[in-house]
């Protein structure tokens, strides 16, 4: 597998070279660059810059990633903490708790949508075939879980019997956000489903744990053993 892999690699290497000859071509057409020193100071840097900026995923993108990272981490750390808080902080890191999942959701929609609009960049042509199958396994995995853990823990919040006298509303502004055709459901009805859905999320939640090490793990794999601009991708 690692021999076919770098015989790939080697066959590409006289496409990779024409495709950067031709980024210098396009540039030096743009930009009208004469003469040797010019060429090599100026239409290299801005071909190199425009391949780099080819590889990296838009802004846009790279805003909802970081901000949706940044939430589910602080998420996982709040539903893990909650049960050993003071009493008279639980409620308030429950509902924080529920908060930050519904809004992780409608990010999650708005990234999905972004990126079917602007699709994310080439893998890294270095990527054997394993790898690029394991990179989009994974990255679908991820994308099932951020929906898969908000969308059950919804769920099961709405099937609380407790639900009718403790009204939620979300970041304490939106009220009412809980889904009221589970509400409306016979006692013993919500009370399984209630039951069936804390599994769910919490065995999403691990398996999220799971993917998250993974793509860490791949990622600085990527960066500081291959030497790939791996973070570079998604920085601004």
């Amino acid at each position: 597998m690692d021999q076919g892999s770098t015989a790939a690699d080697r066959r590409e290497t006289p496409q990779r070279v024409a495709a950067h000859l031709g980024a210098l071509k396009a540039a030096v057409s743009r930009y009208g660059f004469a003469g040797r020193d010019h060429f090599g100071e100026n239409a290299v840097s801005i071909a190199v810059r425009q391949h780099q900026d080819h590889a990296r995923y838009t802004r846009v993108a790279m805003a909802l990633h970081w901000i949706v990272a940044v939430m589910i981490i602080g998420n996982v750390v709040l539903g893990l903490v909650a049960d050993d808080l003071p009493d008279g902080w639980i409620r308030s890191a429950v509902d924080t708790h529920k908060s930050i999942g519904l809004t992780v959701l409608g990010l999650a929609v708005l990234r999905l949508l972004w990126r079917f609009a602007n699709p994310p960049p080439p893998l890294p042509d270095s990527y054997s075939p394993a790898e690029r199958l394991g990179a989009h396994a994974a990255h679908w995995a991820l994308y099932a879980l951020i929906f898969a853990l908000p969308i059950t823990g919804w769920i099961h919040d709405s099937a609380w019997k407790g639900a009718p006298t403790h009204p939620f509303a979300l970041w304490g502004v939106i009220p009412n956000v809980r889904i009221g055709a589970i509400e409306a459901l016979d006692a013993a009805t919500k009370e399984r489903i209630h039951a069936v859905f804390f599994d769910l999320h919490v065995w999403f939640g691990y398996a999220l744990y799971g993917l998250l090490a993974l793509h860490i793990v791949g990622a600085l794999k990527h960066q500081f053993w291959d030497g790939e601009p791996e973070l570079q991708r998604m920085l601004p």
